[in-house]
């Protein structure tokens, strides 16, 4: 058992008759913040345990996903403190590059104006008044669920320490030649006017056209198929397979590119599948990385056709038209000329769009700058690969290691004002200099920065050691990295957690990030279907806190967190979640009512009653079990196991079959308030790290005790009690069929019925009183008349139900339910008397009959005895 230390106090009177989570939450977070709990120590020698929080974007509120991934990170944390580490949960915010910079410029788009209007310096500062006045909202919203970070060390991945560490990593990966600057085709949204990554691009299948052009004449023409027909102005070449005989004769050779002045050339290339369309493809290298690849192959030309507002730049006719004015056109123009051969409309394909605006994104040749990431993805995959970091569930390795294997080089520039400058001055004379940290810029004239900014995921990337001080050699960094759980989304395993586990084990010497990436699926309502503003299915946490408050919500989120998979919720869990903190309260209430105390020693177990022992070894069974699941990140079976201990066993058996012994009094009763304080005190422990506002009440009334979130977590004693479990599982068999018995009646469980028990030769004999008490059992009258009697556990529960039944009814029910149990067993013993039967079924099946024909021998025997006990017709 656990040693309890604290003063207890007179707690009935200080409790109120329900609870109101309003009346507590708030107070109680400020409480703990103001008290320091969630303050690490650098300088403790507690063992560290520290998670650091996946920053939420500045410019973002509380959601749902959030409400999830927080409870659990809270969760271990909370637990990990109470075990006695020095636990250090670390907030921040992430910058967002391109969500925030739009924020400020829809801003100043109600003003009239644009960015340019104020220029790049005016606007990065209007951007950071933004920040102070709009930005972390979230911050607060994290209070409202009571999560215990430690805000003395609250970081932004734009303050000054975390900008003094994207420098020095870009310094040192440009020094060390894994950072550089070239030509390639990108992913540009002409709408946020910047380059946004493989993983920035949300694919959707959206309704265009497949136009089939004749590029030449007569022999020496071919067709292509395109669904960007305005691309066709830069092409600059025509491919084909090398082994495809349509074409030999065309290879090498220049064809006509209708609508221009130009010839270009046939070239064969293995990229090209033959079976596929025409098996001849154009190729147009500043548009289309496939293409791109094609031409560097090929040493064909790269003409950039549209600026970065998708605008056609070249050829008259469509000098000037938006790319979609300027396909209409195209394909216009071609069909008067004849060139195209085949329409498709509607034509379904994937699409790429910008995720942060929607805007279809344009392949484009684009110079910018790269990370080669050859190899710091390999170290990242072996981290893995040689259990340094565990992912959980482990199934989940394979979508890590299918990104980190085939990771292109990263292009880390976004042309936006506001995010960390690239660090790179370029000289009059086409010098380029690489500044870090603490270099100074050259002066002179001609001397100019990059433009460019780094992409949000490139300061984030670095969120595990520069949120604790990094490059400095700072006494949080010695203390709390390596960190010791990622808790994330599954969805992000590309954006985020390779880019943490590349810069982790380059910048800290091979030391891995984090010990355990534990990635969860994602939030969605009570039929599976994924949350959107179009679905109109969206659900903002604050109003289920408001309305049922944050424990609920976070138990219902618990409750659903099975690892990898994606968690349905819906407003009646979370009612259901409010119903079992108030189960707690009241039941706590009314134990604390009735003397519950941790005050003194437990009693030795040969005052225990069997009640008691049952309990306590139920306890530690407890224990043991959640401390399995905790280490296991099983959130949703440790939530159960709480729940069905709390509610079944702690409030509906021992409460209830320890109410005679309270009721009587005397020593047995003193005995039994001292354990079921013993359990109250270790079951609030236990449901503290999931649901802390209802248990902190609780437990500081029980107690005394300071405050459960630096008290210590319980620890299974070894107490187990297999007799008493047996005792008390009969009572609870008994218990169960004469409830069901009751309800067949048409009986409420509270309507009190005359019975007579014939316990004696049983473990039941000494719970007589505890029976009569939970099932509402009378003592037998001058008139009793047994109408029904139950063999149940070995005893026999008489009960005169005489004027509460219909005899002749209950006959009829009684007989029909004998005849089917009749052919049950009749059936069963068929198949096993059956030897080609037996011969052939495997032996879980035959097992299965077997069991199938002692029930049915149960049942007959019991409805028999049914039979007998009814009174003459």
């Amino acid at each position: 058992m656990t040693e309890n230390t604290q003063t207890p106090s007179s707690p009935d009177s200080e409790l109120p008759t329900a609870y109101t989570p309003a009346d507590v939450e708030g107070k109680l977070y400020e409480r703990w913040v103001e008290r320091g709990y969630f303050t690490a120590d650098p300088a403790s020698e507690k063992p560290p345990y520290t998670i650091v929080i996946p920053p939420p974007n500045v410019t973002g509120s509380l959601h749902l996903g959030h409400a999830f991934q927080h409870t659990l990170m809270d969760a271990l944390t909370r637990r990990k403190r109470m075990q006695g580490y020095e636990s250090l949960w670390l907030p921040g915010m992430d910058h967002a590059g391109i969500a925030t910079q739009n924020k400020v410029e829809q801003q100043l788009a109600e003003e009239g104006k644009s960015r340019h209007d104020l220029g790049r310096e005016a606007f990065v500062e209007r951007v950071w008044q933004w920040k102070e006045e709009y930005g972390g909202k979230i911050l607060g919203q994290m209070r409202r669920l009571g999560d215990g970070v430690d805000w003395s060390r609250e970081r932004f991945t734009m303050d000054e320490g975390l900008s003094k560490a994207v420098q020095t990593i870009f310094k040192k990966l440009y020094d060390d030649g894994l950072i550089y600057r070239a030509e390639r085709i990108i992913n540009w949204c002409p709408r946020c006017l910047t380059a946004i990554s493989d993983i920035e691009v949300e694919y959707q299948e959206d309704a265009g056209e497949l136009v089939s052009i004749r590029y030449g004449e007569g022999e020496d023409s071919l067709v292509v198929a395109t669904t960007r027909a305005e691309t066709m102005l830069g092409d600059t070449a025509v491919a084909v397979h090398p082994d495809d005989e349509r074409y030999k004769h065309l290879v090498g050779r220049q064809i006509k590119l209708p609508l221009t002045d130009r010839t270009i050339p046939v070239v064969a290339d293995t990229h090209v599948d033959p079976e596929f369309g025409t098996g001849a493809v154009k190729v147009t290298p500043a548009h289309d990385p496939n293409d791109f690849a094609i031409g560097q192959r090929h040493n064909l030309p790269n003409l950039t056709i549209m600026d970065e507002h998708g605008v056609i730049t070249v050829h008259g006719p469509f000098l000037g038209l938006d790319r979609y004015e300027a396909r209409s056109a195209v394909v216009g123009a071609l069909r008067e000329q004849g060139r195209i051969v085949a329409e498709k409309r509607p034509y379904l394909h994937s699409v790429g769009h910008c995720s942060r605006c929607s805007t279809t994104v344009e392949p484009r040749l684009s110079l910018q700058w790269w990370v080669k990431v050859e190899t710091l993805a390999k170290a990242a995959g072996d981290a893995v690969r040689d259990g340094r970091v565990a992912i959980h569930p482990v199934e989940m390795e394979k979508r890590y290691f299918d990104w980190v294997d085939n990771l292109n080089d990263w292009c880390i520039s976004r042309q936006l004002w506001w995010g960390h400058r690239i660090p790179v001055w370029y000289g009059p004379d086409g010098e380029v200099v690489c500044l870090g940290p603490d270099d100074e810029a050259p002066t002179g004239e001609g001397w100019t920065q990059d433009t460019d900014v780094l992409d949000t995921w490139f300061s984030s990337g670095l969120w595990p050691f520069s949120t604790l001080g990094w490059p400095e050699k700072t006494p949080d960094l010695a203390k709390f990295y390596s960190t010791d759980v990622l808790v994330t989304g599954h969805d992000i395993i590309f954006f985020w957690v390779a880019r943490m586990m590349m810069f982790g084990l380059y910048a800290m010497d091979g030391e891995v990030p984090f010990k355990t990436i534990a990635l969860t699926g994602l939030v969605r309502d009570e039929r599976g279907k994924k949350m959107s503003k179009s679905f109109g299915n969206v659900v903002d946490p604050l109003d289920w806190m408001d309305k049922y408050g944050s424990d609920a919500v976070r138990f219902t989120l618990a409750k659903g967190a099975n690892p990898g998979t994606d968690v349905p919720i819906g407003e009646d869990w979370v009612q259901a979640s409010s119903k079992f903190a108030n189960k707690i309260w009241n039941a706590t209430r009314f134990a604390l009512m009735n003397g519950a105390t941790i005050e003194g020693e437990l009693p030795p177990v040969e005052q225990l009653s069997a009640t008691d022992r049952w309990i306590l070894s139920r306890l530690n069974k407890t224990i043991a079990q959640v401390d399995a699941y905790y280490e296991d990140f099983q959130f949703s079976k440790l939530s159960e196991a709480l729940y069905h201990f709390a509610w079944d066993e702690v409030f509906d058996w021992y409460v209830e079959l320890s109410k005679t012994t309270f009721f009587a009094g005397g020593e047995q009763a003193k005995v039994s308030a001292r354990v079921l304080g013993e359990v109250l005190d270790v079951m609030l422990r236990l449901l503290h790290p999931v649901v802390p506002f209802v248990t902190e009440t609780l437990w500081t009334t029980l107690t005394g005790g300071e405050s459960l979130v630096v008290a210590d977590w319980p620890k299974d004693s070894g107490f187990r009690d297999d007799a008493a479990e047996a005792e008390i599982g009969s009572i609870q068999t008994l218990t169960k069929e004469v409830r069901r018995f009751r309800k067949e009646q048409g009986l409420d469980d509270k309507q009190k019925v005359p019975a007579r028990l014939d316990l004696a030769g049983t473990v039941l004999a000494a719970h007589e009183a505890a029976i009569r008490q939970v099932l509402r059992l009378q003592p037998e009258g001058e008139s009793f008349s047994a109408t029904a009697t139950l063999p149940v556990a070995g005893a026999t529960v008489a009960l005169d139900l005489s004027g509460t039944i219909d005899v002749e009814a209950e006959r009829k029910r009684l007989t029909k339910d004998l005849g089917a149990a009749e052919k049950e067993k009749a059936q069963a013993e068929a198949k096993l008397g059956n030897e080609a039967f037996l011969a052939k079924a495997p032996d879980n099946v035959v097992d299965k009959i077997k069991g199938r024909l002692a029930k049915a021998e149960a049942d007959i025997a019991r409805i028999q005895a049914q039979l007998e006990t009814l009174p003459a017709a």
